[in-house]
């Protein structure tokens, strides 16, 4: 697959690919702003509801769980059945149900709308990317990749300020409602400008003359079973928020059992959600494995810095989220000249390049344990390690999705895109629990908010240095599949 081109020709709206882009960006800036926007509003919806935090969680987790679930199946049927009609249903869902989320008399009404929102936004992320690869010239898929990352990492650091700001003003039902206008306009901007879907007429002659028989059908049974396997997962590491128990064990056994049942499911079924051969191209394989890589490593900063910057670093809560929105934004800030560095210098080198900017950066925030930990010391070293390695990250992620996207036939690039961003998820999934876990482990307290500053110091050298190991693998793999692959931008 690493072979193939994208010589085949697409046609594109008449109002052109900034408009296509920017409908594209504003899909993928709403679908990053629903999980960051809500966290924030946890504490209000305790109160304002009056529900327990472990039955508010669930404003959170209902999307991140349908949103991950679903995110390969909604690819796939945008593969079967058109990419635009798929995307703008998915926008009107996301959009509607915002109004429900606003709208909702008590917390179960919010969860399930939440839930149809994560549907929603689970097919405006994974057909964005299927869309660029299909309707970018090949020179300049490196950029459209870039500015993808950059306004999803604008929409994670933007959700806690903009969400704070509107419950301030409005309460959280603001939180919600906002959804509207711009769901809306990206609504009307896709509705424009994005490529019709193709009709029998257009499709190749091949196509044309299978019979019905030989056209993929839904496979309902990989469906159920990759969305059982990964609300499974998901499940195991959230629930108890790090602290692991007989559950969450359990829910991981299931996890692994059902990942077996679906593996044997899809290598029988005639047109299988997943073909697990795709996993062995020597591009998708490794791409695939260092998105969940870097996305572990980075989950880990938002989970291990506020706990470090309090305990050790000594900052106030506001201090804190200052000090935090560095990351994101600086990978928001380098994502548009990381994916034009693709596009001069090839998605090989750069994605080799990015991963080893972020095994740097994670030695530095290792180092940053050792120094001395006061405000003036401890900000200055914190900010400069998470530049270096949010920087490096950006870079993968827009090399890293310019090659798997780039080989990917025209009509499997809904389900490969829908599979990119699952490992990205689960990533982010793992690194908040299992590196977390690590960080708690390795600081030596039975209570981390209470942590001396050097527990807090030595658990951050301690979880730095296992997520640097983490990206140092991912770095030999792509590597060793870069050289023994014929992409090359």
């Amino acid at each position: 697959m690493a072979s193939m081109s994208m010589d085949q020709p697409v046609t594109v709206a008449p109002v052109g690919t900034r408009w296509v882009l920017a409908a594209l960006s504003l899909c993928v800036l709403l679908s990053s702003l629903g999980t960051s926007v809500a966290n924030v509003a946890l504490p209000t919806l305790a109160r304002a509801l009056g529900a327990p935090f472990q039955q508010v969680q669930w404003v959170v987790l209902a999307y991140l769980l349908a949103m991950t679930t679903l995110i390969v199946s909604v690819g796939w049927l945008g593969d079967l059945t058109g990419r635009r009609r798929l995307l703008l249903a998915g926008l009107a869902l996301f959009t509607g149900a915002s109004a429900f989320c606003g709208l909702a008399p008590g917390l179960g009404v919010l969860v399930a709308a939440r839930a149809a929102q994560g549907l929603g936004a689970s097919a405006m992320t994974a057909l964005a990317l299927a869309f660029v690869g299909g309707t970018v010239p090949k020179d300049r898929i490196g950029r459209a990749m870039g500015l993808m990352g950059t306004m999803s990492a604008l929409g994670t650091a933007l959700g806690p300020s903009l969400g704070g700001a509107l419950i301030a003003a409005w309460g959280w039902r603001a939180i919600f409602l906002v959804n509207l206008p711009l769901g809306g306009l990206a609504l009307l901007l896709a509705w424009r400008a994005l490529p019709a879907d193709r009709g029998p007429a257009d499709r190749e002659p091949a196509d044309r003359m299978s019979s019905s028989s030989d056209r993929p059908r839904f496979d309902a049974a990989g469906t159920v079973l990759l969305g059982g396997t990964l609300a499974l997962y998901a499940l195991a590491m959230t629930l108890g928020r790090g602290h692991w128990g007989v559950l969450n064990l359990a829910l991981l056994a299931a996890a692994v059992a059902g990942a077996g049942l679906f593996a044997l499911v899809e290598a029988r079924v005639a047109s299988p959600l997943v073909r697990l051969g795709l996993l062995r191209d020597p591009v998708v394989g490794p791409g695939l494995a260092g998105s969940g890589a870097v996305a572990t490593v980075m989950a880990t900063t938002f989970v291990v810095g506020p706990f470090y910057l309090v305990r050790a670093v000594g900052l106030s809560p506001a201090g804190v989220g200052l000090v935090m929105s560095a990351g994101p934004l600086m990978s928001a800030l380098a994502g548009v000249p990381a994916g034009r560095l693709v596009d001069r210098f090839g998605a090989a080198r750069v994605s080799v390049a990015g991963l080893a900017a972020m095994v740097a950066g994670a030695v530095l925030m290792a180092l940053a344990g050792l120094g001395p930990q006061g405000p003036t010391c401890g900000v200055a070293a914190y900010v400069g390690s998470i530049a270096v390695l949010t920087a490096g990250y950006a870079l993968f992620q827009a090399a890293n999705n310019t090659a798997v996207m780039s080989g990917v036939p025209p009509d499997r690039r809904g389900v490969v895109s829908g599979i990119l961003n699952l490992a990205r998820n689960l990533g982010l999934i793992t690194g908040a629990s299992a590196l977390g876990a690590v960080f708690a482990v390795a600081s030596g307290v039975p209570d981390i908010t209470t942590a001396p500053a050097d527990a807090a110091a030595a658990g951050m050298r301690v979880t730095f240095l296992v997520a640097g190991g983490l990206v140092a693998l991912a770095l030999l793999v792509t590597a060793k599949g870069r050289r023994h692959s014929s992409f090359e931008m």
